[in-house]
């Protein structure tokens, strides 16, 4: 793969290229708290089909995308980026596929710009809609309880205590590495500070989904219950597929980067 800078959106963000001159492109967005390396064993195995790949680092994790201002950090501004750099990169469509918080990002991309998205693979989190109605459930309630810590002013101090500790046990690889720097993981617990205060459900507001979509979830997530992946078909008007691993943990693209490109494959075939 290729790493390079992109000038998108007024800001400059780290991606990684790789893949075919003419194949389908996937775009790979990730979540919390790891870089767009998480998709790395992925991604190989998508070269392997002729797929071509684009995996930005996102805002707050590129070091040259963090804004100091904290609704910068909004989710509509996220997703702009996605489209700002494959403006930049001179890409009219992509199946996007996305983990994590960048599962919601990929969310709105398919139901904001369904001229600009064929396919949709969503890893482990499902439509905003489907999570919303899955908070209703006291089990999503207790999986999701995690999100206030980071809320907290002192999250940073908890995470990076005993040479970040706490942070990197979270993650199965290095793909966290670059958070243990404070200003980057600030930037990074930005998308919950703007996206669950004030506001929630505008924040995550994002329309049904007219294009092809693959709900991937893992058994075994501590974080995300299978209420909010399952009811999303709810929110999808085209072909919608839903696949559980079982014995998998949260960590779908570390764990079982098979299972997800396979699935990205098989939206590419039906693309």
């Amino acid at each position: 793969m290729e790493t390079t800078t992109v000038a998108a959106n007024g800001l400059e963000f780290t991606v990684r290229l790789g893949g075919g001159d003419r194949g389908p492109v996937v775009l790979l967005l990730h979540g919390f708290p790891t870089d767009g390396s998480c998709f790395d064993e992925v991604v190989s195995r998508l070269h392997e089909s002729d797929l071509r790949t684009v995996v930005p680092d996102q805002r707050g994790y590129s070091a040259g995308a963090r804004p100091d201002d904290p609704q910068a950090y909004l989710l509509e501004n996220i997703r702009a980026d996605a489209i700002a750099i494959l403006d930049a990169l001179d890409i009219g469509y992509a199946i996007v596929a996305g983990h994590d918080f960048g599962g919601l990002v990929a969310w709105q991309l398919a139901g904001f710009h369904p001229d600009r998205i064929t396919g949709l693979v969503a890893v482990s989190t499902g439509h905003p809609s489907a999570a919303a109605s899955a908070l209703a459930d006291a089990d999503q309630r207790e999986k999701s309880s995690y999100i206030k810590d980071f809320l907290k002013p002192g999250a940073e101090d908890a995470l990076l205590a005993d040479e970040a500790a706490l942070l990197r046990s979270l993650v199965p690889d290095d793909s966290v590495a670059p958070l243990t720097d404070r200003a980057a993981l600030t930037a990074a617990l930005g998308w919950y500070r703007a996206n669950f205060t004030g506001d929630i459900a505008a924040h995550l507001a994002c329309p049904p989904v007219d294009v092809p979509t693959t709900m991937l979830w893992s058994a075994d997530d501590p974080y995300l219950g299978r209420a909010q992946a399952e009811r999303s078909g709810r929110f999808v008007r085209s072909d919608f597929r839903f696949s559980v691993l079982d014995g998998v943990d949260h960590w779908i693209p570390q764990r079982a980067p098979a299972a997800v490109a396979s699935e990205i494959s098989l939206r590419s075939a039906v693309f």
